[in-house]
């Protein structure tokens, strides 16, 4: 859990820069961020370690940005995004499926709405708008209970992890 919070200090930013590169829209590239480092914890057995962990997460970014892109259809040009400029930091990587299992035991903690609303959004791929109109609110509303989800969540798992 310590490398994996190590990862996401380092590589946030970079991540970050990398998605508002391709899509020149803050708000969606900080969802993205979030959404790349979310599958990445879920998905950290994949990792082969055949690269550098900041160009395993930009492929990860990419590819949500792709999938983001063809649910609302349109398109936002990717010739430039073959090459990868990252840090030269070299990341060791010793993660096992035990953190999965912590990420899901830690959701299941979470209250309601952050937990349906967190879900909706990660899992369901829902946007903003539609998880409110679920719920009948705004969507500034959803924004708002899905960042806090977020942050929950996360200390939930520090605080766990810790014990």
């Amino acid at each position: 859990m310590d490398e994996f919070d190590e990862i996401c200090r380092r590589c946030t930013p970079v991540v970050y820069r990398f998605l508002l590169s391709l899509c020149k829209d803050a708000s969606l590239a900080d969802e993205l961020t979030a959404e790349t480092f979310y599958q990445a914890y879920l998905h950290i057995d994949t990792f082969r370690g055949n690269c550098r962990v900041e160009s395993w997460l930009c492929q990860i970014a990419k590819n949500a940005l792709t999938k983001e892109l063809r649910r609302q259809r349109r398109a936002v040009p990717f010739e430039e995004t073959h090459e990868l400029a990252a840090p030269d930091d070299i990341f060791e990587l010793l993660a096992d499926k035990e953190q999965a299992m912590r990420i899901h035991a830690s959701l299941h903690r979470l209250k309601e709405p952050y937990r349906e609303v967190f879900t909706l959004r990660v899992l369901g791929e829902l946007h903003f708008r539609d998880i409110a109109d679920l719920f009948g609110k705004s969507e500034s509303w959803a924004k708002v209970t899905f960042y806090r989800a977020k942050v929950k969540l996360i200390e939930d798992m520090e605080e766990h992890h810790e014990h």
